[in-house]
């Protein structure tokens, strides 16, 4: 422990206990062993002592278990101790929530029952019950009613001790091991569903698969045996991590997380088996042959995975590096071995852990005491352009779920990424560092906007440990080499870089420097991934950009200097520590460094001064030192100013003193105008799927407090000098707009001035031309946007116009038709109709069609209204709105392709003709097949295309071989000659394949009614001509079946009939033969051959 960080105080709070994010002792894996991998991102998380509970009568305690549903904590002990027991948080303050909401204990019931000393206890989460033992094997399951805990079942087999209990993970099963070897298997109920008795075993755990399937015992001499739920034996589990281990040693703890919030990354690691020794093993499933293998380095008694799988909690105790004694400690693990620190934690025999239920708090037995230890999680997330970018993982999934929730909108949008490695935010842009492919060593570092739309994504080889971004640039490092890419996005780039954005991005784009390189800056380094492979001594551990420079930190405590964009090395500095995190601020003077251990300390890169030898150096390190420090924030618009998180209090610093502090426990976005907003993750998390912006706190930091508080209290002449002395734009636009407010005009415009607020200036200019002071207020009531005070201001003064003209500013239409119509005067008609218009556009953009009509008919708006018809199926409507528009009329041809589209012809038709279309018309019908009316138009228009169309539309049809199809065209066409021909075509090959006789009578019969129809036509154009209306009737149409009637009509006159006829006599005389007339017959069916049309006879006379 640290100087001056005592112990524990009687009335259970600690004054400053010690949080080491690496303890003294760095746990070591297992060297040689495969199970290992390169860990991806810095895993490093914070830890902190933050509250402890004493025992009565010192009774020591055995063993604590959490409920994680309901936040019931139960502890046993010596002597029958079974105490359950709840912390509530107590405040009804948004800003007090999550780990820094003070709690207090809402429930502290001892459970009487058990006499010998409990040693599990185990939570049925689902079912709210409590099942525990003692070392007289007596086992109480407990119940909660009327908000007390009592007892449900008893049972003693009085032959052994129970070592260990497990229930499955849908809590409808029990399995309970005793020392003897005994196994029980009970329901949820109290029923027995199975036993065993394992001769010649010694059991001390248990615990079941996720699916319920597997079941596995411990046995005291370390062996751990896989059984099925049956209670059959299948195989000995292989313990790699005691290969080369000597002597005797027990299992210290069996934890299988079942799955229940996700996984961090498919097939993850779930299943922890960890030995008295310090040896420890994570596998993927019971059979794994190769698992992760560690080695903490302590005599370990406890372990126990948080709430999703994500931090493998070990407890137990080590031998201190100074004294002679034993110091507990807890020491923390990613699924995959990567140690992410160590809780020293005081008393002298640590005996059991359990995490909360939301993986923020963990509880500890130590000899009579619970102590409680705050986890400050370093989650996936980022802040851009009023985004809260935020990663979790569910269990239905195998994907990182990232949600981009806008906060100014409260909307959300949600992308899934396999294999995230972290999240970085500048700007209006984030950059999302995953992992290719689980069997591809390569990287993507993607590019996305505020709403998650991958912008550009870069394909590297170099592994993204730590990341950083500028708002040109982003940097992406390993522990030995990093990558420099300079970004473009759309908004940025000119019409000249566009075209020439290919070349760019293949030039000086991308560029790869070894940390041990002392790049000029001259030259532009390449894209050389060998530089990745190259080893180094002085690994990279921490970096951070600004436009300017690029800060490495390297684990040796050198920090080096590059410049921006041409990369050169311009400066290495020395520190006594390794950093964590790193952080320039805006005019990039100074670094703050978080070093793994906590500490923050500042380092002023300009500062020239001398060294103890005497010899000018670069470079200062300053005298401010914090402690327990998890996060940081410069302020992005004053260089001295920056933010910090201590523990849960939140520290604002001005050259370097520090303001009050804060109570909170949330995550710094952003700190800017002398407002600092943070957001509560750890709450957030709790329902990612339901973002609040409840989560979401703005604190003003003391000047800007102080100022408003002079403003309201003492006047703005004292205030003024006040923010003289203390100058920021932020407060000269406070105090701008109080002068405002009193129609100071003087002072605000020279408060104006020093904001830069060119806006500003130039209303309060405006203001001094105005002589009404109640018009002058009016403009400032509205400046500030009380809107409907300014409105009523005006129409006091009887200016209903000014009250217009501000609601047209807002685009208030609806308030705009209110004034116009309440007014006493006469409505300026053009107003009137561009509200009803502006209004029914407010209607129609949220597709209330119905209400959008409304307005559109007051405002004459027949473009629109024409849409909304159609958008409302409305066709009579739509019909009489194009009645009603004069001829020629530019919206009469998109009505007419409304109806088009809805293929009603004639209505389509009509408004084609009102708009001199005849053409569009023509076409109309042809498109819907009216070939009827396409031919009269045709006709009446003297088109003379109709022929020809009409002609390859037959030619498609027959093509398609739909000649029916193709008769019924021309029929409708009234090309009845042409039918006919295609009619007796079908006659003829219906008559070669043997049809039945009175089908192909029938095909005849209609081949005749065609060509009758066709002499009938010609008829009615001989009698026109007769009567002299050739030249002006007739049209191209008409000519040419005139040409056709003189080359065909004597030669089909004679034979028409001629193929009915003949299958006439044809039946004929097959039912005259059936009834015995044989002679008859015979006649009929010479009639039949002499009728009977050949190849060679049709269309003969």
């Amino acid at each position: 422990m640290r100087p001056g960080n005592g112990g524990c105080q009687g009335d259970g709070s600690f004054p400053e206990l010690l949080v080491l994010p690496i303890g003294d002792v760095e746990p070591l894996l297992v060297e040689g062993l495969s199970g290992r991998r390169d860990p991806l991102g810095d895993p490093t998380m914070f830890f902190y002592l933050s509250k402890k509970i004493s025992i009565p009568d010192n009774v020591k305690l055995q063993c604590v278990s959490w409920n994680k549903e309901q936040g019931f904590i139960a502890c046993g002990g010596e002597d029958g101790l079974l105490k359950v027991l709840k912390l509530e948080t107590q405040t009804d303050d948004a800003k007090l929530r999550g780990l820094a909401a003070p709690s207090n204990l809402s429930m502290n019931q001892t459970l009487e029952g058990h006499s010998g000393s409990v040693q599990v206890v185990t939570w049925n989460e689902q079912y709210q019950k409590l099942t525990t033992s003692d070392e007289n094997g007596l086992i109480i399951v407990w119940m909660l009613y009327k908000g007390s805990w009592i007892e449900e079942m008893i049972n003693n087999r009085n032959k052994s001790v129970v070592r260990s209990m497990s229930w499955n993970a849908d809590g409808q099963k029990i399995c309970i091991v005793y020392e003897d070897g005994a196994v029980i298997v009970g329901s949820v109920d109290g029923n027995r569903i199975w036993g065993k008795d394992l001769k010649g075993i010694q059991l001390s755990h248990v615990t079941w698969s996720a699916d319920s399937k597997v079941l596995l015992f411990g046995m005291a001499n370390g062996e751990i045996h896989i059984y099925d739920n049956q209670g059959n034996f299948m195989i000995k589990m292989k313990l790699s991590c005691l290969v080369n281990v000597t002597g005797a040693i027990s299992i210290a703890g069996i934890h299988w997380y079942h799955g229940t919030e996700g996984y961090v990354e498919p097939d993850c690691p779930c299943l922890a088996v960890c030995f008295d020794n310090g040896r420890c093993q994570i596998m993927r499933h019971e059979n794994d042959q190769n698992p992760v293998l560690i080695d903490t380095g302590m005599y370990v008694v406890g372990i126990q995975w948080n709430h999703m799988g994500s931090v493998l909690a070990v407890a137990g105790f080590q031998k201190a590096a100074v004294q002679d004694k034993d110091v507990n400690v807890v020491q923390f693990y990613t699924p995959f071995g990567e140690h992410l620190g160590t809780l020293k934690v005081p008393g002298k025999e640590i005996s059991a852990l359990s995490w909360e239920g939301g993986g923020l708090k963990i509880a500890l037995a130590v000899d009579s005491f619970i102590y409680f230890a705050n986890i400050q999680p370093n989650y996936k997330w980022g802040y851009c352009s009023n985004t809260v970018v935020y990663a979790y993982t569910r269990p239905d999934r195998p994907e990182y779920c990232v949600v981009f929730w806008d906060t100014k909108n409260n909307e959300k949008y949600v992308k899934y990424v396999k294999g995230l490695i972290s999240i970085t935010t500048c700007g209006d842009f984030c950059i999302l560092a995953t992992k290719a492919d689980e069997n591809h060593p390569q990287f993507v570092l993607v590019l996305c906007n505020s709403i998650g739309t991958p912008l550009d994504p870069k394909y590297i080889d170099i592994v993204p440990l730590f990341v950083a971004m500028t708002k040109t640039h982003v940097i992406a490092a390993s522990k030995e080499a990093f990558y420099i890419w300079q970004y473009r996005v759309a908004k940025k780039l000119t019409a000249l870089e566009i075209n020439q954005i290919t070349r760019s991005r293949k030039e000086g784009r991308e560029r790869i420097y070894h940390v041990d390189d002392t790049p000029s800056g001259s030259m532009d380094g390449v894209l050389d991934y060998s530089k990745t492979i190259q080893g180094t001594r002085d690994p990279i551990c921490a970096i951070t950009a600004s436009d300017k420079i690029l800060i490495v930190g390297r684990e040796s405590g050198t920090i080096q200097r590059y410049s921006l964009p041409n990369v050169g090395l311009i400066q290495k500095y020395s520190l006594n520590c390794r950093a964590y995190q790193l952080s320039l601020n805006c005019n990039s003077s100074r670094l703050a460094i978080i070093d793994i251990s906590g500490v923050l300390t500042f380092f002023d890169l300009d500062a020239r001064v001398t060294d103890s030898t005497g010899q000018p150096v670069v470079g200062e390190l300053l005298k401010l030192e914090r402690r327990d420090v998890w996060d940081m924030k410069w302020a992005k618009d004053n260089p001295d100013l920056f933010a910090m998180m201590e523990k849960t209090r939140m520290y604002v610093f001005r050259n370097l003193d520090p303001e009050e502090p804060i109570q909170t426990s949330g995550y710094i976005c952003n700190f800017e105008d002398l407002e600092i907003k943070s957001v509560l993750l750890d709450e957030l998390l709790k329902d990612p799927e339901h973002p609040n912006k409840d989560y979401l706190i703005n604190y003003e930091i003391r000047s800007l407090r102080d100022s408003r508080a002079l403003i309201e209290k003492v006047g703005i002449k004292d205030a003024s000098q006040f923010i003289e002395d203390n100058p920021h734009p932020r407060l000269w636009r406070l105090l701008a707009e109080a002068a405002l407010q009193k129609l100071d005009l003087y002072t605000a415009e020279q408060a104006f001035v020093r904001c830069k607020d060119y806006q500003g200036i130039k209303f309060v200019k405006r203001l001094g031309k105005l002589l009404s002071e109640s018009m002058k207020q009016a403009e400032v009531v509205g400046y500030f946007g009380r809107f409907e005070e300014a409105e009523r201001t005006y129409l006091e003064m009887d200016r209903r116009d000014l009250a217009i003209g501000l609601r047209l500013k807002l685009g208030d239409w609806f308030r705009v038709l209110q004034l116009l119509k309440t007014g006493s005067g006469d409505a300026d008609d053009s107003l009137l109709e561009q509200a009803n218009n502006a209004i029914g556009d407010y209607f129609a953009d949220r597709q209330k069609w119905l209400n959008a009509v409304q307005y559109y008919v007051q405002g004459r708006n027949q473009e629109r209204l024409a849409e909304c018809y159609y958008m409302l199926e409305d066709y009579e409507g739509l019909e009489n709105l194009a009645i009603s528009l004069p001829e020629n009329h530019k919206l009469l041809p998109e009505i007419a392709q409304m109806f088009v589209r809805v293929g009603m012809c004639e209505q389509a038709v009509t408004a084609f003709l009102k708009c001199s279309q005849p053409k569009a018309a023509v076409d109309t019908c042809v498109h819907l097949n009216q070939w009827n009316k396409a031919v009269e138009l045709a006709k009446n228009h003297n088109m003379k295309e109709i022929g020809s169309l009409l002609a390859r539309y037959a030619s498609h049809l027959l093509e398609k071989n739909k000649t029916l199809d193709a008769i019924e065209l021309y029929r409708k066409a009234n090309y009845f000659f042409d039918a006919a021909k295609l009619m007796f075509k079908i006659a003829d090959e219906e008559a070669k394949k043997g049809s039945k006789p009175l089908r192909v009578k029938k095909l005849y019969v209609l081949s005749a009614l065609l060509i009758e129809q066709y002499h009938e036509q010609m008829k009615n154009a001989q009698r026109g001509k007769v009567k002299g209306k050739s030249s002006e009737v007739t049209s191209a149409l008409a000519g040419l079946l005139e040409e056709e009637v003189l080359s065909t009509t004597d030669r089909f006159t004679d034979n028409a009939w001629r193929g009915a006829e003949a299958y006439h006599f044809f039946i004929l005389a097959q039912r005259q033969l059936y009834e015995g007339y044989v002679d008859t017959a015979l006649k009929t069916d010479l009639k039949f051959y002499l009728n009977m049309p050949r190849p060679a006879q049709l269309g003969r006379p």
